[in-house]
């Protein structure tokens, strides 16, 4: 987990929570002037022109804003290159527009920021674009520019569907919070319909505040989250108002400690958080967790895949004792919880129950033959039954549908627990192959192409007696290939290759590094360095092959001296890695001389 740049020194009272605090106002985005015309009737005429121009031709446009001048600096020096100071200066001067399209149009960009500028050149405007989606704005965000993203929400809108007036209440209440106890909040996160870029004028805005409180001593942890929590939500109404829009913050206060022990339990609100969340304002703790995520670092313990596949186990008499809500709440998560704690037992990332679900566990189960297709479409139809409840199409359900339902949840939740056996197999076979062919691989990279016995044999007699290995490395070799001798079998359990792979580590380590100075005493002796009149070389011996590096490029010696590349310098020495031999012709030097002249060999 990343550390957070938090004073070891600091006290919750320090921050004076009980202090009624009034933050320096936001003012509310205006139009720029121009400085030949004050009243802005003429800009404002041209900028009305345009924006009719655009929403006609592109009415899927979400949103048209006024950049601030005192950004416009960043915006050119993030999207052009190479100008000089007059130019970015007679840049600064026009009006600089920001326009937002819809994520699908991205491939429609470059056309419609084309035919947008045609129409500005025609009427001579002194306007310059720039034109983003959602998803572009966000990777704006997690590459950590949150100044573009806080000059975005904050531009003087000319048109919005409802994404900048989001943009601009999280922006404001974000600073507010910030001005507040900034030293205590490591995360400011974006999250639900905003992200999806689904926001509309009256959409609810999600945003998670993490805070640190690692370091509290003179409060107890749960009164310090309600006192935070009430703090925070003290300025929703504020920045609303300041934004001046109907889209109500719907903030989620998390503590450091708590939310990391949510994370280490694998809880799938956590893990969506992290893999849809997007940074406002983060101090080197969220980022490194979605990088992780990404990654597949973050995986679950044994004990949580253990508590979400028990989510499926208590399923049918509860569903029995309740109503009809009751029965559909229980069979979609006692489901769904299920399915995605094998989906991340088998490495995917946790998907989202609704949209995703039945495609990943078809093509990591279903088309890999793991399972049947008929669990396949019971989980589907699960989905679409909870789709028609929560849409309210299904109003009641008979005594002998909701008994058949059980039955089949009984029996798809039987087949869960008996794919979890197989994954686990399928996992364990994996490492110990992996492990036995890294192994062998490196023992053959060597020793040559030999058998596995022999392989065994040259590996104690040239490298164990000889002192270049130990006895415990030859156990060790011994004894992954006894696991997968017994694995073959299906006599090897999960903690037998689980210490496999740990001391499989310290032979596979040890056999790179030996292999490694091997290849480079071999090739320093294939090396030598020669001096000409005019400067000096480096020849490279090759088996059959000789280079030759001067003045920064590559000759291959034939006949005479050839252009080459490192490419094929590479394929020659990886053809002669296991040859002893490091003879050459000596029709070599004839060329260098007939080539360059006189030179004398330095050793």
């Amino acid at each position: 987990m990343a550390q957070s740049n938090i004073n070891t020194d600091a006290n919750i009272p320090e921050m004076d929570l009980d202090k009624n605090y009034s933050p320096k106002k936001f003012a509310v985005p205006e139009a720029p002037t121009s400085e030949k015309d004050k009243s802005g009737d003429k800009i404002k005429k041209e900028l009305d022109k345009l924006k009719g121009y655009i929403l006609k031709k592109y009415p899927f446009t979400k949103a048209i804003s006024i950049l601030p001048p005192q950004s416009i600096k960043d915006f050119i020096e993030e999207e052009t290159e190479n100008l000089n100071k007059e130019q970015i200066e007679k840049l600064q001067k026009k009006v600089h527009l920001n326009i937002i399209i819809p994520d699908e149009k991205v491939k429609d960009i470059y056309k419609i920021k084309k035919d947008i500028i045609e129409q500005i050149e025609k009427s001579k405007q002194e306007i310059w674009i720039y034109m983003r989606t959602p998803s572009e704005i966000w990777e704006i965000c997690t590459d950590q520019k949150f100044e573009l993203y806080a000059a975005m929400a904050m531009s003087f809108p000319l048109h919005d569907k409802g994404i900048l007036g989001a943009m601009r209440v999280t922006e404001i209440h974000k600073s507010l919070v910030l001005q507040k106890f900034e030293k205590y909040v490591v995360s400011y996160v974006l999250g639900g319909s905003l992200i999806r870029g689904e926001a509309s004028k009256d959409s609810d805005v999600d945003v998670f505040v993490i805070i640190n409180d690692t370091d509290v001593k003179r409060m107890p942890r749960l009164e310090l989250k309600e006192r935070l929590r009430g703090i925070i939500y003290q300025y929703v109404g504020e920045a609303s108002a300041l934004a001046g829009v109907n889209n109500k913050l719907e903030p989620q206060i998390y503590l450091l400690t708590d939310f990391w022990e949510a994370v280490k339990d694998a809880h799938p609100v956590m893990f969506t958080f992290i893999r849809d969340g997007v940074p406002i304002y983060d101090r080197g703790t969220f980022m490194p967790w979605k990088a992780l995520l990404k990654m597949g670092k973050l995986k679950p313990s044994p004990e949580a895949i253990d508590m979400f596949m028990s989510m499926g186990d208590g399923v049918i008499p509860r569903s029995k004792r309740t109503l009809l809500s009751d029965i559909f709440v229980n069979i979609f998560w006692g489901i769904t919880t299920p399915a995605q704690a094998l989906l991340m037992l088998n490495g995917c990332p946790p998907p989202n129950a609704k949209k995703e679900l039945v495609r990943d566990f078809k093509r990591e189960f279903l088309d890999t033959k793991m399972i049947e297709k008929k669990y396949i479409d019971f989980m589907e139809k699960v989905i679409n039954i909870w789709r028609d409840y929560e849409h309210e199409k299904i109003k009641e359900i008979s005594g002998t549908e909701i008994d058949k339902l059980l039955k089949e949840t009984e029996g798809f939740l039987k087949r869960l627990k008996e794919l979890r056996t197989q994954i686990d197999k399928k996992a364990q076979e994996k490492i110990i192959e992996k492990i036995y062919s890294d192994t062998i691989n490196l023992l053959s990279a060597i020793f040559g192409k030999k058998s596995q016995q022999q392989l065994v044999l040259e590996f104690e007699k040239n490298l164990v007696k000889k002192g270049k290995m130990t006895q415990q490395h030859l156990r060790i070799l011994k004894n992954i290939i006894a696991a997968r001798t017994e694995f073959k079998k299906g006599k090897l359990d999960a903690h037998k290759v689980d210490n496999a792979r740990k001391e499989a580590s310290t032979l596979i380590n040890d056999l790179i590094e030996f292999s490694q100075r091997r290849d480079m005493a071999l090739l320093e002796k294939r090396r030598m360095k020669i001096k000409f009149k005019q400067g000096s070389g480096e020849l490279l011996l090759s088996g059959e092959n000789a280079f030759l590096f001067r003045q920064n490029k590559v000759f291959k010696i034939t006949s005479k001296l050839e252009d080459s590349n490192m490419e094929e310098v590479s394929k020659s020495r990886e053809d002669q890695k296991n040859k002893k031999d490091v003879g050459f012709n000596s029709k070599v030097f004839d060329v260098l001389k007939k080539e360059l002249g006189e030179f004398e060999v330095i050793l």
